[in-house]
């Protein structure tokens, strides 16, 4: 059954002027979200992700004020609280535009716009990192993180993994625990294609709002540079890095780096909501 039967109370009180069977359903790693032409509703999908949608929500207030030139999803109603009984939900904004679809870089001319506008939301992010109200607002990513996360894949994960797996998993993880703590840009955090949104003008498109901001902190820009790359390629990353004048400062390694770590990180965050499927597919190259 889908949410449209299994939730068509709440989604005909929450939406009240569309039918159930008209929302336009989507499904992510976490949440199941229902949308009409203005709204969101997101369902999330386990008892660990409902969990999170008072943090996800208190995220979502702080991308707002920094101005980065495009919109951002607004929270504008919670309910199910823990011991209420109620299905958990949040309601956002709904900012319009798609993800770019496969094959769009494909199109002579777009390469080169998509990857101005990543270069300027990256530069945004960057400037708001400085700015003394955006530091006291956001946290900072804590400094072990990456020792943590290497100790929970070993406890959690190297026991599904094959012989050569673990050799992969070992490599990637001594890798990963050697990078500096760096917490001087906002970083987003997940900045994979399905969370940036374009709207198509004269053949070109114009990034026109970003989602999911539950992970936002204060980090290595190197992280979302990875998502680029992971997400559209390594020729389109390259074409984000020249133009913005970066100095290395070994930053294509930090992104090689967290990128070879994204399969492993998707394998790990499945465990506590019990996301089988999401298990199994970030495993694939370590069975």
């Amino acid at each position: 059954m889908t949410i449209r039967a299994t939730h068509r109370t709440l989604l005909s009180r929450l939406l009240p002027d569309d039918e159930a069977d008209d929302l336009a359903v989507r499904q992510g790693q976490f949440h199941t979200v229902a949308l009409d032409s203005s709204h969101v509703v997101c369902l999330p999908r386990t008892r660990a992700a409902a969990a999170r949608l008072p943090g996800r929500a208190a995220s979502l207030r702080t991308p707002v004020g920094l101005g980065l030139g495009f919109r951002t999803p607004e929270p504008l109603l919670q309910g199910g609280a823990h011991g209420t009984g109620e299905v958990p939900f949040l309601v956002l904004s709904r900012i319009p535009g798609e993800p770019l679809e496969a094959g769009a870089l494909c199109v002579d001319g777009v390469v080169t716009t998509v990857a101005a506008q990543y270069a300027a939301l990256l530069s945004s992010l960057a400037r708001a990192g400085s700015d003394a109200r955006v530091r006291a607002a956001l946290p900072r990513v804590p400094e072990g993180r990456w020792r943590r996360f290497a100790e929970g894949v070993r406890a959690e994960l190297l026991p599904f993994m094959s012989d050569s797996g673990r050799l992969r998993a070992e490599r990637e993880l001594t890798a990963l625990e050697g990078l500096p703590h760096l917490t001087h840009a906002v970083v987003h955090g997940d900045l994979g294609p399905k969370n940036v949104l374009w709207k198509w003008t004269h053949g070109l498109p114009r990034m026109s709002g970003v989602l999911d901001w539950d992970d936002v902190a204060l980090g290595d820009p190197a992280e979302d540079l990875a998502a680029i790359g992971a997400g559209h390629g390594s020729e389109l990353l390259e074409r984000v890095l020249t133009p913005a004048g970066r100095p290395d400062r070994g930053l294509r390694t930090r992104i090689a780096t967290i990128r070879g770590t994204f399969a492993l990180q998707q394998a790990l965050c499945a465990i506590p909501d019990g996301d089988e499927e999401e298990l199994a597919d970030g495993l694939t190259g370590y069975r």
